[in-house]
């Protein structure tokens, strides 16, 4: 498995040895997966370290926070670029030996703010959308290349992204808290073993959207 981080080195370094405590192959990556040269890098490393991608999950993402009057044409294509653009990039990139294979599983990690709006902002919420058009696109087209596309459109997972939110509490959740990475983790590990859920989002959200 490779795990990519753009500045946290250490969280990164953290997460592969953990892996490779259970026996499994691991490294960490640095990459900005906005810049089409460094994910190019990034792939061939791992595919002379690991082997072939076959499973990619594009989970990079910013939630800036702020009014939406506040918002300049700078911070929506700084987020734009960083929540959407660079799914394309990465997933461009893997997909023709995926093609070549036959073999192939995309997720893409959007939020419930795609389907509601949501607290952060009118930036954000337009950035996990256009993954779930990204992830429609793709799921059409590479059916029959062996390759699934979805979604995993989480709410209020306990990190570091919905911390010093004042909007943003457990009381907005049915459930009554928040969720944990694992939970997610779990969505993502049943898309990446089945081979007939292809175009769909699958809702991890305390059910706070009911689908």
């Amino acid at each position: 498995m490779a795990v990519n981080y753009l500045k946290s080195a250490t969280q990164a370094n953290d997460v592969a040895a953990r892996i490779r405590v259970l026996s499994r192959r691991a490294i960490s990556v640095q990459a900005d997966v906005t810049q089409v040269e460094q994910i190019k890098r990034m792939v061939a490393r791992i595919e002379a370290e690991l082997g072939a991608v076959d499973i990619l999950v594009n989970n990079a993402g910013i939630n800036s926070s702020q009014s939406f009057e506040t918002i300049t044409e700078a911070e929506w294509t700084r987020v734009i670029t960083m929540n959407l653009t660079s799914a394309f990039l990465v997933s461009h990139t893997v997909l023709p030996g995926m093609r070549a294979r036959r073999w192939g599983r995309i997720i893409m990690l959007s939020s419930i703010a795609a389907q509601t709006g949501g607290v952060i902002g009118p930036h954000y919420a337009a950035s996990k959308a256009g993954l779930h058009g990204l992830v429609h696109s793709y799921a059409n087209l590479l059916a029959r290349d062996g390759i699934t596309v979805n979604a995993i459109a989480p709410a209020l997972i306990e990190t570091d992204l919905i911390r010093g939110n004042p909007r943003i509490n457990p009381g907005l959740l049915p459930v009554g808290r928040f969720g944990t990475a694992e939970e997610a983790a779990q969505a993502a590990v049943l898309l990446a073993c089945n081979g007939y859920i292809t175009g769909q989002t699958i809702n991890v959200n305390g059910g706070w959207y009911m689908s």
